[in-house]
Formats: C-alpha cells, sequence, structure tokens
C-alpha cells in the first residue's frame, strides 16, 4: 500500500514542492519515498512506500519500464501478478525481471499489451498514474470497485492528482474554492459522492474506468471523458441475464465456496504480516474460516469491545476465533477512548466525511496496526448478498405504497411529512416523516434514496446549495432489492465503506484487503438465483451456507448490530460542549456555508430528548469540524509567505 501524487505543467521547484507532498501523506507509505521528473515534459511524479511485496530496492517508484518508455506509480496490489508474468513469459513479451514485485509486473504488461488489456486481466485493487514518455500522455486508473482513492483536476495551470487531498495541499492555488455541491451531498449521504470532491475542480475518478490526458488537453486545461473497463452495473445486469443454475444446494455451496477461497487465498500473498478484522458475524466470520482453511498457522484476528452491551460485538468475535483456532487479539475500549478520536477524524479523512463507525473503525484498525502490516475485512457482503436488514424494510413499505396510484400516494405522504412538524415527541414521529418522503417517490432509486437519505432536502439547509444529479435518479431494471443492492455497490460502498476503512486505515500506515469485493466473486453473486440471496426474511443465504460448514450456526446467527456507538447520548453528554462550539449561530451566519435555523432546531430537539437527529447533525457537525481544518491550512500558507 502506497501513495501517489504527481504534476503536470509549468510549476517551478516540482521537487521540493512534492517532497512535502510526500510528507504530508507518508502515513500511506512510511518505508521509503521516491521522486522522479522529465523537465523537458513539464512531469513530476512522487511515491510513497508501504512495502508489502518485495522489500527490496527492486520494489521501489516511480518505476520506469525495462524498455524506458513508461513510468508507473501504483497504490495498492495486483493480487494476480505473478500469472501476468508467466503469460508474458509464455508469450517473449517480458523483460529480465529485476525483482519480484507486483508494480514491475503491471508496469511489463501495460508496456507489452496496452492499458485497458492490462486493466482487464488484472485482479487487484489500485490507483495508477502511468506516464508515457513517447506519447507525452498521461493515463490515471481505478479499480473496478473502488477500493484505493484517486483524486485529480487542474490547479492554475498544472494538472495534479494524488492519493489524498493532502497530497495536493502544497501545490501553489490548490483548495482556494469549496463546492456548495458537494457541501449538499453531504448534507444527504453523510459522504461526498464520486466523482465530487469538496473542492471546485477537483475530482474522485470513478471505479473501474480509466482517462488519458494528452499534452494538448493539459495545455487546454480540458478533462476528457473517462473510459470503463469494468462496470459494477453492467455486470449487474448481465448476471440477471445468465442466471446459474445449480442441481443442488449444496452445489451451489461448493461453487461459492471455491470462488472465495480463491479470492481470499489471493489475498493472503504479503512478504509482511497478515491478519484479519473479525467481528463475529456472517461477512467476516467467513472471510477468517476460509483464511484459516488455507493457513498453516494460526490467522491473527482482532476486535474491539465496548463495555455497553448494546453495541459489544467483542463476545461473539471472541467465540468465533476460539472454534476457529486463530490468534486473536480483543481491545475493550472505553467511551473515553472513542471519544478521543473524534477530534481526529477531519484531518483523518482529508474531506468532511460522517459515517459515525469511521470512530470504531479508527480504533480497530490502530489494534491491528500493533500487530500486523496487512488486514483483510470482511465489506461487501451485504451488498452483494442482500444483507442489510434496511433492504427488508424497503422491500415491505414499498409493497405497501405499490397498492395506492401515483397521485393518491403523493398526497398521503405530504400529508404524512406536514404532521411530523406538529408538536409531541417520540421516535415514531420520524418514521411518519420518513415514510411520508417515500410515498411521494415514483421509482425504486428515488424510493431507496428518500430512505436513506439524511437531510432530506439539503438545498434548504446549504446556502445557495444546488444538488448534483444522482444514480438514484437513473432508471434501473430489476425488482426493488435489485435496484438497492446496485445502488449501495456504485454509490455507499465506494463513497463511504471503503472510504471509511481506507482512511482510518492508512492513517497508521495499515493495508486493507476486501476479499467480497474480487470482480469474480461479485460476477457470480449476481449470476446466482435471488433465492440463494434471500429466502424468506433471511439475507445471505448462502454465504451463511459456507459458514456453517466451518462455525456452528448457533455461534453466528443473531440479528445484525452493525459497527456502531451511541452518537445519540454522546451529543446529549460528553460532547456537547464541542457541537454547541461548531454549531453557534453567529458562526453558521458568519461562514455563510449552512442555513442556522433549521440546524439549530434539530439541536434544540435532539438535546432536549424529544427527538433523535444525531445522524443528521454528525454531517453538519464534521463539515465543521473539517472547516477549522480547512481554515487553519489556510491561515498557516499565508504566514508562511510572508
Amino acid at each position: 500500500m502506497c501513495g501517489i501524487v504527481g504534476i503536470w505543467g509549468a510549476l517551478q521547484d516540482k521537487a521540493q514542492v512534492l517532497a512535502e507532498s510526500c510528507r504530508r501523506i507518508r502515513h500511506r507509505g512510511p518505508d521509503s519515498n521516491g521522486f522522479w521528473e522529465d523537465p523537458a515534459a513539464d512531469v513530476a511524479l512522487a511515491h510513497v512506500r508501504l512495502a508489502i511485496l518485495d522489500l527490496t530496492e527492486a520494489g521501489h517508484q516511480p518505476m520506469v519500464s525495462a524498455c524506458g518508455r513508461y513510468v508507473l506509480v501504483l497504490n495498492g496490489e495486483i493480487y494476480n501478478h505473478m500469472e501476468l508474468r508467466a503469460r508474458l513469459e509464455q508469450s517473449g513479451q517480458a523483460p529480465q525481471w529485476r525483482g519480484h514485485s507486483d508494480t514491475e509486473t503491471v508496469l511489463a504488461s501495460f508496456a507489452a499489451l496496452g492499458v485497458e488489456a492490462t486493466l482487464q486481466a488484472a485482479v487487484g485493487m489500485y490507483a495508477i498514474a502511468l506516464w508515457d514518455r513517447e506519447r507525452r500522455t498521461l493515463t490515471l486508473a481505478r479499480d473496478r470497485m473502488g477500493e484505493k482513492p484517486l483524486y485529480y483536476g487542474y490547479t492554475g495551470a498544472n494538472l495534479v492528482f494524488a492519493s489524498e487531498l493532502k497530497g495536493l495541499m502544497p501545490i501553489p492555488g490548490f483548495g482556494r474554492q469549496l463546492s456548495r455541491a458537494a457541501i449538499t451531498s453531504l448534507m444527504r449521504h453523510n459522504y461526498i459522492p464520486s466523482p465530487q470532491s469538496i473542492y471546485e475542480g477537483i475530482y474522485k475518478l470513478p471505479p473501474g474506468t480509466w482517462l488519458e490526458i494528452s499534452e494538448a488537453d493539459m495545455r487546454a486545461q480540458r478533462v476528457p471523458a473517462h473510459h470503463a473497463y469494468w462496470s459494477a452495473l453492467q455486470m449487474a445486469d448481465q448476471g440477471v441475464q445468465t442466471r446459474s443454475s445449480f442441481a443442488s444446494d449444496a452445489q451451489a455451496t461448493d461453487e461459492l465456496e471455491a470462488v472465495l477461497s480463491k479470492a481470499v487465498g489471493g489475498q493472503m500473498l504479503s512478504d509482511v504480516s497478515l491478519g484479519a478484522f473479525l467481528s463475529g458475524g456472517i461477512d467476516s466470520s467467513t472471510i477468517v474460516a476460509l483464511m484459516q482453511a488455507q493457513s498453516s498457522q494460526p490467522v491473527r484476528t482482532f476486535a474491539i469491545g465496548f463495555h455497553e452491551k448494546k453495541y459489544n460485538e467483542a463476545e461473539h468475535a471472541k467465540a468465533v476465533a476460539q472454534h476457529l483456532g486463530t490468534d486473536h487479539t480483543e481491545l475493550y475500549v472505553t467511551a473515553d477512548d472513542a471519544l478521543a478520536v473524534v477530534p481526529t477524524l477531519a484531518d483523518m479523512y482529508d474531506e468532511p466525511f460522517a459515517d459515525s463507525s469511521q470512530i470504531p473503525t479508527a480504533l480497530v484498525t490502530r489494534l491491528a496496526r500493533q500487530h500486523v502490516t496487512v488486514a483483510l475485512s470482511g465489506d461487501g457482503g451485504d451488498e452483494l448478498f442482500g444483507g442489510y436488514s434496511r433492504y427488508f424494510r424497503v422491500r415491505d413499505w414499498w409493497r405497501k405504497c405499490e397498492r395506492f396510484p401515483g397521485p393518491v400516494r403523493h398526497a398521503m405522504g405530504a400529508i404524512m411529512g406536514a404532521s411530523t412538524a406538529l408538536p409531541g415527541r417520540g421516535a415514531w414521529r420520524g418514521k411518519v416523516g420518513k415514510f411520508g418522503e417515500m410515498l411521494r417517490a415514483d421509482t425504486h432509486g428515488d424510493f431507496y434514496r428518500s430512505f436513506v437519505s439524511y437531510w432530506s432536502d439539503p438545498t434548504s439547509v446549504v446556502k445557495q446549495g444546488v444538488e448534483p444529479p444522482s444514480l438514484f435518479e437513473q432508471s434501473m431494471d430489476g425488482s426493488v432489492f435489485d435496484v438497492m443492492m446496485k445502488l449501495d455497490t456504485v454509490t455507499y460502498m465506494p463513497d463511504d465503506i471503503l472510504v471509511k476503512v481506507d482512511r482510518a486505515a492508512m492513517a497508521v500506515s495499515l493495508e486493507t484487503r476486501v476479499p467480497l469485493l474480487d470482480h469474480r466473486v461479485y460476477e457470480f453473486a449476481w449470476r446466482l438465483p435471488f433465492e440463494y440471496k434471500v429466502r424468506g426474511d433471511t439475507g445471505k443465504w448462502l454465504l451463511r451456507q459456507v459458514l456453517y460448514r466451518h462455525v456452528p450456526q448457533s455461534l453466528v446467527d443473531r440479528p445484525k448490530r452493525g459497527f456502531a456507538v451511541p452518537l445519540a447520548s454522546w451529543l446529549r453528554g460528553p460532547l456537547r460542549d464541542w457541537a454547541e462550539s461548531l454549531l453557534d449561530p453567529a458562526r453558521l451566519r458568519q461562514e455563510g456555508w449552512f442555513e442556522p435555523e433549521p440546524i439549530l432546531h434539530k439541536w434544540r430537539e435532539h438535546v432536549s430528548g424529544h427527538r433523535d437527529w444525531s445522524s443528521r447533525l454528525w454531517g453538519v457537525l464534521m463539515m465543521q469540524a473539517w472547516l477549522d481544518r480547512y481554515h487553519a491550512g489556510v491561515a498557516g500558507e499565508k504566514d508562511a509567505s510572508r
């Protein structure tokens, strides 16, 4: 795992600027850093390295191809790189190998096969920048599911890119204008969706795409259209059209176990210490079980426990670990331990990000890093196999709504929405308001967005806010269940779940890997007939059958809790002073980003105990905390320039 950054343009002293960029993202690669420049082309690339495969200098980046034409910086891992090497050798296209790093392999493949063919052949997680010295083009590429981040755009006359926005901050002129559209989206989702970033003119490259920028594009400050080499939505639709058939449930279980075992085995490739997160739930327990089945030594596993029983899953993780025989480490944390993470979040997440499970995620990654350098996680099972409890609630609500004609639904929704403004208290009011929003939706996507939105009308919260188009507005084939899984895969997964884990892990120089997001597992899951995902009111049915072969059903069958913290009570208690300072009405008016009244109204209702608005308020609070960091950075740059 590493961090990459680069500049293409006439900026002077690129070595000095990128040295500071590397310092800012050194947590992504503390083992070494490298710099390469082509002064004639005005291009410079830099890299910080967390050495995982080939710990020698042969794995150092930026890396120049054997033919001298290409220069590569790569963040991530190519799990099948030895297979790619073998193919190049068999076809007589392999260079004289200098080492055994995956970076060298993929660079040789780019030189021999081209960009798109290499990306389609590679199995892994990655963000890539490839400079072609002959054609003077820069290619940026991102892995299929969006595990690794990549930001790019123009700062003045310079094209810039980086793994994290921190890497761009030392570049003169960067980050002077914030995006109201991004802030509006943040209020809707509690994350900023791709391709937006918090900064105007800086974008996230969408998963499964690559972008080639020519010298003419750069001089004109154009961003050409990106190319998709793989699409999660297209693969899902193709899978539905080519459903698999099985002679028995046992055969289906065999086939899922085989494809998932292959993905897990490939991601256990490492020249450094390796372990896994274990919550004791279906997904992480399955990954750990398949790891242990392929390991001659006890797998290192890690879990965080809370003393509040409602939020504690450590006891379940411990039971699974004991059954599988893993080398298990657990750490019970106090509320003070968790609250101490809060002041670090704005810097850790680089742009405003408000999934409160970022707090326990930061704690478990910190624990794991004390023992290993690589950790596998169980993320992805809910999106692939229909596991979220909200899927069942939305399905049931949609069935009720379908009974009424559109005009009747809209009228009922308006009445129910208005009723929430009446005096009173109780959680039922929030449910009535949410159902009212959903009644006014006409498509599966709109219906689901109403359910998962935080602020239902974010333009009423953000001053001059304009909400950009969304994937939720696109028409999609399939049942409401299918549409929810597809939407989560291309929105919530890359922009929330994977961001949460990547930034928390990289903050402590820990590489994380996600076997369930191997594209071969994803494609297999979408070929499954629906009854292998959901039977009755049980999600992840087939994944459970794989797990039951390794762990007794009684150890893992229980309601899903999620990685939650008691945020509502914290905001009324130990975090109240912190929150009130960030929500000070005078500050909100002076800064000019938010409309104070709707926010302060919800804050008053929350602290009184009448309503639980913690998730909505958390988005505003994370934006405000990030603004403190942003203003401090701008002030520091001004001081340094005096």
